[in-house]
């Protein structure tokens, strides 16, 4: 047998060994040895408890309670058949502490006893019961929000999945424990109450036995049992009060990672002053003319004395700690960082005010972070690009209520807000004014107000969109996100989608990367892909679309054009969703005169047309989206397959949200009005 198998067969036998003595009769002496041991293993249970620093350590407490309530059982049992069977002889310990509590005064010792049992059942026994049954409901209760805080710290990048598995697993045990604890503290209750119609069945049947059997007197009958009752109340009832301690104990700890005793201490000490003055109150009380003023003024010297030497030593430790923090920082502040660290540029660094701390701590009831996990998730599913975590960081730089985006080092969006305000953006319904303090809108510039959130319901009724400080922070980190997508998708980003692809579809992705393409080629179309706002999702469509035309160009702008056709459907649907494009098209001799300007050199394609042509051209082509956008249309810029790159590139400096589409990337069902020509 191996040595991890003994605990196992140990434990098995201890069981069989309980029924035995149930079943058994036992010589007094071999009860004196359970007696005792059953006294040791209760001292252990209680010692444990004092000494662990989370609940969690003494995971086995349910069950080992289980065992060491039917273990005493067990002995009652046997211990009662003894009382009946010799004549109240059941060994010397059962005589011996029935000695101790009767004494001399059997009517003492029977209320000495009585009080021992009330102690138990209605105090300690119950109050543990009621404790274990609301911890278990209230662990319960919070597990959703503890494992929402996990999701968050994981999506936002404070804790990695491994450390996220470990504390999901965590929690799950502890909603075990306390459980069980529940549970096992049924058996507590049970137990007290066993001993109690015990107690009564040893006197009452032990009487019986005296005087009828017997035909000895009954006062020497009552004598003899109740001392050999009492004495085996006692035996069993010490060790169920150890062990009821244990429990009480161990369901009300709310430790922080010490032990009972280090941690009473420390809290308890940690106010000096309490103590000093508990002691003078009670030199005060102890003027009070019969009470016993030896004994109070010796206490409260005690008290006096533990206070300024409390005092003393938490003045030299934070002393201590002072002089510890200003070496640290000297060390930080001389301490250079190695070349890599100084390299290290986080691609989305979110840093803010002072002021915006509580929307981003949880303690204060900020859910920012949860807002920028859902953010992305959101481009996840939206745009189908892997979103890397926003790291978030605070600084005193910033005014109090503001904040800086920025991607890969560099600032790229700045905001502020008024953290007890909502931001009140006027709709096209909005009927009449309100106060506040102007802003804007830090998506589209619009003219916003800060309103007191109590003015909530009354600009919603005046047609404003009240918005939320977190809302407005998450939608701008959004639009963000959506608008610089292109310059986050990295190689390793890259890899990692084609490996999930792999999963699918393997024979596509062996014949086309790195068969014909690239990791990096790969990358340049979708990145050109995402620069307009077209979703990657469809990773299929896109590498059989690239496999298809690999042979025939390695352009990955002419081969971006061939992906956008495949993925017409989508385009329509996603910049043309009522399925009515308000287009604005080119002159057939603009196009012509785009597409014969058009050169293609080592670098991709390019315009080769003078820059007044050019200027002209945009110029004429801002004039008809203008007149679009003042009728309330959105307009779409429709050109053919040849030239749409090349209007593309000028209209970016027009709008970068101005959609340019190509007569092949428009689905058969949707209808085209014509809203202008742009004409040279």
């Amino acid at each position: 047998m191996s040595r991890a198998g003994v605990p196992n067969v140990t434990v098995a036998a201890a069981i069989l060994a309980m029924v035995f003595i149930i079943i058994f009769p036992l010589p007094a002496v071999v009860m004196d040895t359970l007696l005792i041991i059953n006294i040791s293993i209760s001292i252990i249970i209680l010692l444990f408890s004092l000494y662990i620093k989370e609940p969690l350590e003494f995971s086995v407490f349910p069950t080992l309670l289980l065992f060491v309530t039917l273990f005493r059982l067990a002995l009652n049992l046997s211990t009662t058949r003894l009382i009946l069977l010799n004549g109240g002889d059941a060994g010397n310990v059962i005589k011996t502490f029935g000695g101790i509590v009767i004494g001399r005064n059997l009517v003492v010792g029977i209320i000495i006893f009585a009080i021992i049992m009330v102690i138990q059942f209605m105090v300690i026994t119950k109050g543990a019961e009621r404790v274990a049954e609301v911890t278990a409901r209230f662990t319960l209760d919070e597990m959703p929000g503890k494992q929402m805080a996990i999701d968050a710290d994981l999506g936002s990048g404070i804790i990695d999945e491994n450390e996220a598995r470990e504390r999901r697993q965590e929690i799950s045990h502890e909603a075990d424990f306390h459980g069980a604890m529940d549970g096992a503290s049924k058996f507590v209750k049970g137990d007290a109450i066993a001993g109690i119609i015990i107690t009564l069945i040893n006197i009452i049947g032990g009487l019986i036995i005296g005087v009828v059997t017997m035909n000895r007197p009954a006062g020497e009958v009552a004598r003899v049992y109740i001392l050999a009752t009492i004495g085996d109340g006692i035996v069993s009832q010490i060790p169920a009060l150890m062990v009821s301690m244990a429990s009480g104990i161990i369901v009300t700890r709310s430790g922080r990672g010490l032990a009972f005793g280090e941690e009473a201490s420390s809290q308890i000490f940690a106010q000096p002053s309490a103590l000093i003055l508990a002691g003078v109150l009670l030199i005060a009380v102890s003027l009070i003319p019969g009470l016993p003023k030896l004994p109070m003024f010796a206490v409260a010297a005690v008290l006096i004395a533990g206070g300024a030497a409390s005092r003393s030593r938490r003045l030299r430790t934070e002393a201590e700690a002072e002089r510890a923090d200003a070496e640290r920082d000297e060390k930080a502040r001389r301490k250079a960082k190695s070349p890599f660290e100084q390299l290290d540029v986080p691609p989305i660094v979110f840093t803010f005010g002072y002021s915006l701390i509580p929307l981003v701590q949880a303690s204060q009831g900020g859910n920012l972070i949860d807002r920028f996990y859902m953010v992305r998730n959101q481009c996840a599913f939206d745009l189908g690009i892997i979103i890397p975590q926003v790291r978030l960081l605070d600084s005193v730089r910033l005014a109090p209520n503001e904040y800086v985006i920025q991607l890969k080092g560099v600032e790229v969006a700045s905001g502020k807000i008024m953290v007890d305000h909502l931001l009140a953006i006027a709709t096209d319904g909005a009927d009449d004014e309100i106060f506040g303090i102007p802003a804007t809108e830090p998506i589209f510039g619009l003219p916003a107000l800060w309103i007191p959130k109590s003015e909530r319901e009354r600009a919603e009724l005046l047609g404003y969109s009240a918005v939320d400080p977190p809302s407005v922070i998450a939608s701008h980190m959004t639009a963000v996100l959506r608008r610089h997508a292109h310059e986050l998708l990295s190689r390793q980003d890259v890899s990692q989608l084609i490996d999930n692809l792999k999963r699918s579809q393997p024979a596509l992705v062996e014949e086309v990367v790195p068969k014909l393409f690239s990791l990096g080629e790969v990358q340049r179309v979708l990145s050109n892909l995402l620069r307009e706002d077209v979703p990657i999702r469809d990773m299929t469509t896109i590498i059989e679309t690239l496999g298809d035309y690999g042979g025939a160009t390695r352009d990955t702008e002419l081969l971006t054009e061939y992906v956008r056709a495949a993925l017409k459907r989508m385009i329509s649907k996603r910049f043309i969703p009522d399925g009515e494009a308000h287009a604005v098209t080119l002159d057939p001799q603009l196009e012509q005169l785009l597409a014969e300007s058009t050169k293609q050199s080592e670098q991709g394609a390019y315009l080769a047309l003078e820059p007044g042509t050019i200027r002209t051209v945009f110029e004429r082509v801002k004039a008809c989206v203008d007149t679009v956008k003042e009728r309330g249309r959105t307009p779409v810029i429709l050109v053919s397959p040849l030239v749409r790159r090349q209007v593309r590139k000028i209209t970016e400096q027009i709008s970068p949200d101005l959609n340019v589409l190509s007569y092949g990337e428009l689905d058969s069902g949707t209808e085209v009005r014509s809203e202008g020509v742009v004409k040279l």
